[in-house]
């Protein structure tokens, strides 16, 4: 696994949009974050694929690949930071000049939701360790969310170290619009408990990290651009961890989305497996809760299995580390991620 230097002051970080874009009611939050980077010490470094958004896109996919390829090859940027995910990530991904990549020095991607369409693809064509984590719209210099809060603190620690982040006490279920209120931070009002499927006992696993967003990496698993079993062989020592979180499936798609995966063996030799909180609260109309589609496919895996974990779209989110090696435990509802990142 090849990590990305770490950040530290005078680091640029590259602000571009790479699937959708903010547009002008939000460019107020937008100027709040930047000056949030700008203070912390950053050098901030703003693309032309950014400030504008229509059909969920900041520009056409040859401008969002070829302004991404560029940051991506620039020795002098240290990480790129979308601002937030969207719906199109996808459309760069044959776009990239995935060769030329394997010359260059990693950086650090990070974000949530079709971030992590990017991210995971980075990590099983290349082997970059990528940050699933709170995005940077996010990021507001009044956030007191711990796990919110200290996101580009992990992204400054080097090969080697290890850190720790336990479950949050809450979590926000509905928050306000950066675009009326753009100096809004989380909104947690209810209480947040991981939960073990199968047993009430504690729960200890480790292996190495994989996952992002189950409504887009779906659409990716068995494709070089999420070969997991490439990345199962190739750290058959330490074995994997796969996680995931629902932003948009209805309980229904999500049973089949989660059948498909069994049906594909990804399931098959895990050491664990992490489900982010669900954030299709409702039943859209079905007959069952996301919940139950859930347990239904998932109880018949046998293997150690959490849920309702802060992953997702109900932040707060943890920072997880595509290939970092994680030691997760969980019990009486609350949770601890040890990740140490190992080449």
């Amino acid at each position: 696994m090849k990590y990305p230097r770490p950040l530290e002051k005078g680091s640029r970080i590259a602000v571009t949009a790479f699937s959708s874009g903010v547009c002008a009611p939000f460019h107020q939050r937008l100027d709040i974050v930047k000056s949030h980077l700008l203070s912390l010490g950053f050098e901030v470094v703003e693309g032309q694929c950014l400030r504008h958004d229509a059909g969920h896109v900041s520009a056409s996919a040859e401008q969002r690949a070829q302004e991404l390829m560029q940051f991506l090859c620039d020795e002098t940027i240290a990480a790129i930071a979308p601002p937030w995910g969207g719906e199109f990530a996808m459309d760069v991904l044959p776009l990239l000049d995935y060769e030329k990549l394997k010359t260059v020095e990693p950086k650090w991607l990070f974000g949530f939701s079709d971030v992590s369409t990017l991210s995971v693809a980075l990590t099983s064509k290349l082997g970059w360790s990528t940050a699933h984590s709170p995005n940077l719209m996010e990021m507001h210099p009044s956030e007191t969310d711990a796990l919110t809060a200290k996101t580009l603190h992990w992204l400054t620690l080097s090969e080697g170290s290890h850190f720790s982040q336990k479950s949050s006490d809450y979590y926000q279920l509905s928050g306000s619009s950066f675009a009326t209120h753009p100096n809004a931070t989380l909104n947690k009002t209810e209480p947040s408990s991981w939960k073990i499927l199968g047993t009430d006992n504690g729960l200890v696993f480790s292996g190495r990290l994989v996952g992002g967003c189950f409504d887009t990496l779906l659409h990716l698993v068995g494709t070089d651009y999420f070969d997991i079993e490439t990345l199962r062989n190739q750290y058959r020592d330490d074995g994997i961890i796969l996680y995931l979180e629902n932003a948009e499936m209805s309980p229904t798609v999500l049973k089949r989305s989660l059948q498909g995966f069994k049906n594909k063996g990804v399931f098959d030799d895990l050491k664990g497996f992490l489900f982010g909180r669900n954030a299709v609260t409702d039943n859209c109309g079905k007959d069952i809760s996301s919940r139950e589609a859930f347990v239904e496919v998932a109880e018949s895996l046998n293997i150690p299995i959490v849920y309702d974990v802060d992953i997702g779209h109900l932040p707060p989110n943890m920072t997880l580390l595509n290939g970092a090696y994680a030691e997760v435990r969980v019990n009486a509802g609350k949770g601890e991620i040890k990740q140490t990142l190992k080449p």
